[in-house]
């Protein structure tokens, strides 16, 4: 059933913003392209709280602005206001968050996964140090998926969704991340550490070039209950062998990201963001010696 929240039109003013157009919702918030009265353009985020149980909707916003405060990094979507409502102004109660965040013009590389190897893997790279950079500040992402990777028209790749990002060695009480993207230690709720991130961001990489969605440690269908014993977890096929043109390297990296017991995993994301820059370097190479002219052409499609 859908939560009956409160619905801005076009032409309306919220918190000061002139709404422009409805940009999307999720679960629990709707996201609307305004403008401020210096015709600045942002996208402001509202969740609001229906029930009781709603809370956790606007402790995970006010989460998510603090984290986004946290970070300093081009490739990380910036969040640069919180305004908090109540139902009138005399209440205290939080009912309305609003999230003032950077307008990103782009596309998700799930809806819009890049045409080349070489392409993805810079995407890729991008990806891999922004996530540094948030661990050096201390911080998971959690939920790193090819829909919270967006891609704008210059192929910068920025990340965005920071609502369930916590302090590196968390221990949740429930299960949270996205079924075909989890980590093992999301799963049995142990510390979430910077390999979850990398793990996350090996199976956003071999879903984007294979198309396949690895096996996880969460049951299928209606079930966030339904975990699966680390020692009975089918290890996923490995990339290159799904798709064949997918670099040895490449492929090596992925299932080395997706071992797993997190200390097999690479030793942080800075060492998967240089494997991934010295990949592309080697593509790059190739690309412009006598081996681009052998059928092994960067060129070729990703998928």
């Amino acid at each position: 059933m859908s939560r009956a929240v409160t619905e801005f039109k076009k032409g309306e003013t919220v918190e000061g913003f002139k709404v422009l157009s409805d940009l999307g919702r999720g679960a629990a918030s709707e996201i609307y392209l305004v403008k401020d009265k210096e015709n600045h353009i942002w996208a402001l985020k509202h969740v609001e709280k229906l029930e009781p149980k709603d809370q956790r909707f606007l402790d995970q916003a006010e989460a998510e602005y603090h984290v986004a405060q946290a970070m300093d990094h081009p490739s990380i979507r910036k969040i640069t206001k919180m305004i908090k409502r109540g139902r009138s102004m005399l209440s205290l109660e939080t009912i309305h968050l609003y999230l003032v965040m950077e307008l990103v013009d782009g596309v998700s590389m799930e809806v819009k996964p890049p045409k080349t190897f070489e392409d993805a893997v810079h995407i890729f790279e991008q990806t891999a140090e922004a996530l540094h950079h948030m661990h050096v500040r201390g911080f998971v992402h959690a939920d790193m998926k090819p829909n919270n990777i967006v891609v704008t028209a210059d192929g910068t790749a920025k990340i965005i969704d920071l609502g369930q990002s916590c302090r590196i060695d968390t221990v949740k009480e429930r299960i949270q991340g996205t079924p075909d993207y989890i980590a093992p230690e999301q799963v049995h709720c142990r510390p979430i550490t910077a390999k979850t991130d990398v793990y996350n961001l090996g199976a956003s990489m071999y879903w984007i070039l294979t198309r396949k969605h690895i096996p996880t440690a969460l049951g299928k269908g209606d079930s966030l209950l339904g975990k699966i014993d680390d020692k009975l977890l089918t290890k996923p096929t490995p990339a290159h062998t799904l798709n064949p043109r997918i670099p040895q390297m490449l492929s090596d990296l992925i299932m080395n990201c997706l071992e797993i017991e997190p200390e097999k995993r690479p030793a942080d994301m800075k060492a998967v963001a240089d494997r991934l820059n010295l990949i592309r370097a080697k593509m790059v190479a190739q690309r412009a010696g006598p081996a681009a002219e052998t059928g092994e052409s960067q060129e070729d499609s990703a998928a």
